[in-house]
């Protein structure tokens, strides 16, 4: 942890700002193994709870790949699971050890992130408009 934060410090002054967030996030997939991964807990990160097939329709992946990082990230105890109607819908296991740390990484990535990345993927609104309301 100690290498990957000097060798991120570096990367940050030697390169300009826009794209510091291209480290973070090539960090990140060498982190957790791939950039599905990456991209299914970031989701979860921000949203703080999602399905398979929401996840797979912001990023344009297909709903297997998905469904294989949940599947792994549930059995090993990052996330837990529920039925919402005919949906599981996934969030973060309150009890899982280190989960201070891991949700602080992945805002400290969510923060570098360029605000076109946030638009495109991390800002949709979730809740429903009040009816007659202008855009």
């Amino acid at each position: 942890m100690v290498n990957f934060l000097i060798n991120l410090k570096v990367y940050k002054v030697v390169v300009k700002d826009y794209f510091v967030c291209y480290y973070y996030s090539m960090y990140l997939e060498i982190l957790f193994g791939s950039d599905s991964a990456q991209k299914t807990l970031l989701f979860i990160e921000n949203y703080s709870e999602a399905y398979c097939a929401e996840i797979s329709k912001t990023y344009g992946v297909a709903a297997s790949v998905i469904q294989k990082q949940l599947s792994k990230f549930e059995k090993g105890g990052v996330l837990v699971s529920r039925r919402v109607g005919r949906s599981r819908l996934y969030e973060f296991n309150p009890r899982y050890f280190f989960l201070k740390e891991l949700k602080a990484l992945l805002a400290r990535s969510l923060n570098t992130m360029s605000e076109e990345t946030l638009k495109k993927y991390y800002r949709n609104r979730k809740r429903p408009r009040r009816k007659g309301k202008p855009l």
